[in-house]
């Protein structure tokens, strides 16, 4: 029986915690869920807790994009949350998806509260917040969701190796503006924390500006760390 929500996990060497990560996705998955973990090339054990802990896992191309496209290709539902390996849903995330997506809405996302004790982090989740609720655009740390024949039909993720989820927000936009669910996901710090605070803030800026004016994504990819294919 085809599945009423995939959850699809792009990972890359998240063995230390993917494990934790995985199991808070069990009362989904006991409600019909189906949890997709797609692996972009790990060197360590992330694929093989993948396939113990998850319904499917699978390898693809490295990148965000290349990975949730096959991870939608391999696991067909009616709809479709793209979580990132370090983000955690809120209790009945799917009940929400679904009622949002009975309705008017054919995609959205979640506000978003960063795992920190860094008092300027919350600020930055609430102004991610209050930009994508104004601008209908959707980050990756915001889990997004869509309904599968919606996300057919605009032809997927671009295949970026960054800015992934600004694009595809601007395709889904075309087609009807976003759900923003109140209701907070949580997504770990530790690209902050690695880098700095101000820097990663000044960075994402950046790059963002950057190819809202038509830089080249992979040369965003490298300044921001991404290893290339």
């Amino acid at each position: 029986m085809r599945p009423d929500l995939a959850i699809i996990v792009p990972v890359l060497e998240e063995a230390p915690s993917l494990a934790s990560r995985l199991q808070a996705l069990e009362p989904l998955r006991r409600r019909r869920a189906r949890v997709v973990v797609v692996d972009g090339g790990s060197r360590d054990d992330t694929l093989a807790i993948g396939h113990a802990r998850a319904d499917l896992a699978l390898r693809a191309p490295r990148g965000r994009a290349a990975q949730m496209n096959a991870g939608a290709a391999a696991c067909p539902a009616d709809l479709l949350l793209f979580l990132h390996a370090d983000t955690a849903l809120p209790d009945r995330a799917d009940a929400l998806i679904v009622d949002a997506c009975g309705g008017r809405f054919g995609w959205g996302r979640f506000d978003v509260h960063i795992e920190s004790r860094e008092p300027l982090l919350r600020i930055v989740a609430a102004l991610m917040n209050i930009r994508s609720r104004v601008t209908g655009i959707a980050t990756g740390d915001q889990a997004l969701f869509v309904r599968h024949e919606l996300f057919q039909r605009i032809g997927g993720f671009p295949d970026l190796p960054l800015m992934e989820d600004i694009a595809i927000s601007r395709r889904l936009k075309r087609q009807g503006p976003p759900a923003c669910l109140r209701e907070r996901v949580t997504t770990s710090a530790r690209r902050w924390e690695r880098h700095g605070v101000w820097r990663t803030i000044f960075l994402m800026w950046r790059l963002r500006a950057a190819f809202f004016l038509g830089a080249d994504p992979r040369q965003l990819a490298r300044d921001y760390g991404y290893r290339p294919r």
